[in-house]
């Protein structure tokens, strides 16, 4: 991967992790919710960046 990849995915996990934060706080198991955000956000940029790989975005 390189830097402009690295930086996808880790915007990607930064707005998980946000989620992950909101969603933990409302239903009160945040150690949960700020995982599964982080697993969600570098799922998302790690297909965002493949897409943009393929050219198919």
């Amino acid at each position: 991967m390189n830097e402009k990849e690295n930086k996808v995915v880790g915007q990607f996990i930064s707005y998980g992790l946000m989620a992950g934060v909101v969603f933990g706080v409302l239903t009160d198991n945040l150690g949960f919710w700020i995982a599964m955000g982080v697993a969600f956000g570098a799922a998302v940029g790690y297909i965002k960046m493949e897409k943009k790989k393929d050219g198919l975005e």
